[in-house]
Parts: C-alpha cells; structure tokens; sequence
C-alpha cells in the first residue's frame, strides 16, 4: 500500500455514483482497500452494476431531496471521506435560458451538493474528522459562453468548499474542490450534442472536441478519480480550502 493511501477499516460516501466520476471513485477507492462504500445517485440500475468487493450501501435518492439526507444522517454511525459529485448540465445562455432550467441546475448542483456536505461534515464532527472533495469544473473558473447556469452553480459550489474548510478545520475535517476540465462521462450525451453524435459519431465529436485543451484531449474519469483520492488520502493531509485544477492546461 502507497504511503497516506490506506483506506482500510474508512466508510466513504458518494454522490452521482453511478457513472462516471463518481463510479469512478467508488472503484478507485474499492482498489484502496476502503471497507465501506454509501453510493447516492437516481440511477439505481446504474448502481447496480457496479462490481465492488467492498460493503456497500446505495440509495436510489434526488440529491436535492432535504428528507433524504436527514433520515441518512440520523442513522449514519461513522463517515471518513465525502465525494460530492452529483450534477446536471444544460445548454443557453443567460438572457435565454428558461428558468426552470436554472432551478433545476441549481437544485441538483448547489443545493444538492449543500446538503450532501452539510450531512458529511455533521457525520464527521462526531468521529475524529475527515476529508471531503467536491466536483466543481473549469467553467466556475474561467466564463464559458452557452452554459452559464452551470457555470455559476459550479462557481459557487467551489466557494463553498472553501468556506466549510475555514469553518472545518478545527474539527480535523478537510475540504477540498476538484475543477475538471473535460472529461469523456455521459454528462455529454445531452440533446444539445445528439445530432453531431448521430452524424459523425461519439468517440469522433468528443476527441474533436479534446483538441481545444493543450494537452490534445479528455481526461477520463479513472483520471479525475486518482486526483479526488490523492485529496481524499491521508497523503494531502496538509492540504485543504484548496481547487485542485484539473483540466489539461485548458485554463492556461
């Protein structure tokens, strides 16, 4: 086992679990030796067809739901380590987005996330801490025209991590955010994209839409998941109220 990457004996939670980075994590952290897993997303066949060799638990719930977190948290015994993954994205603009989409991004996005790591730093205050990592993105860096509710609730979600870090610390609980550039996940299979995909197929639109970051492509999820569980691990216990940039040198 690597040094400060022993998970052995740790209960994790993650949200938006069961694809993509959130799936990701789970297997990562499966490989890490974790010995409990509570996976959250709406996906239940998703997480079904997760093969994990670790005990897991996994709740078919909307992130956004208060009750939800509140029955989990009163019977949540010990929690170690928080990914805060689950969102949604939509295409338009600011002056013609519709605004029920911009609540429900923001539901899922921002008030979602809250809730999820209101439970986890609630979880962790009485234990001994913790570390928590939060899914932000590039585009709450740096202003992408075309998806500004996105944006803004990856933008604020980023803070947050920061404030509950400030807030945290004294507890032992570290919180970190992740800012992903692009990565190959399904939260591209949008109907904004379906047609490029039909005509010219996936794998083609997504590695041409790769070229715009210097490194030449999309990370992966498996990616963004060695980089979340570097700041889950004991490894960066220096580091916290941190947005690790991950992106490809696409923010340069």
């Amino acid at each position: 086992m690597t040094e400060g990457y022993d998970f052995t004996s740790r209960t994790a939670l993650i949200t938006g679990a069961a694809s993509g980075i959130g799936a990701a994590c789970a297997r990562w952290l499966d490989r890490q030796g974790i010995e409990r897993l509570i996976l959250i997303d709406r996906d239940a066949a998703g997480l079904g067809k997760l093969a994990l060799s670790c005990d897991v638990e996994t709740h078919e719930a909307d992130v956004a739901d208060e009750g939800f977190w509140q029955g989990l948290e009163t019977g949540l015994d010990r929690l170690d380590h928080a990914v805060v993954n689950a969102g949604v994205g939509t295409g338009g603009t600011i002056a013609e987005l519709d605004f029920a989409e911009w609540r429900q991004v923001m539901a899922i996005n921002l008030d979602g996330a809250f809730l999820t790591l209101r439970t986890a730093l609630n979880a962790m205050r009485k234990a001994s801490g913790g570390s928590v990592v939060v899914t932000a993105s590039v585009t709450g860096l740096k202003p992408v025209p075309g998806i500004g509710a996105y944006g803004v609730s990856k933008a604020a979600v980023a803070h947050m991590a920061r404030i509950a870090a400030a807030e945290n610390a004294q507890h032992s609980i570290r919180v970190n955010a992740i800012a992903p550039g692009g990565v190959d996940t399904a939260i591209w299979n949008s109907p904004d994209l379906e047609a490029q995909f039909a005509q010219y197929g996936r794998e083609a639109v997504i590695a041409q839409m790769g070229k715009t970051t210097p490194r030449g492509g999309f990370a992966t999820a498996d990616e963004l998941a060695r980089d979340i569980g570097y700041l889950l691990s004991d490894a960066s216990a220096n580091v916290t109220g941190t947005v690790l940039t991950s992106d490809g040198g696409y923010t340069l």
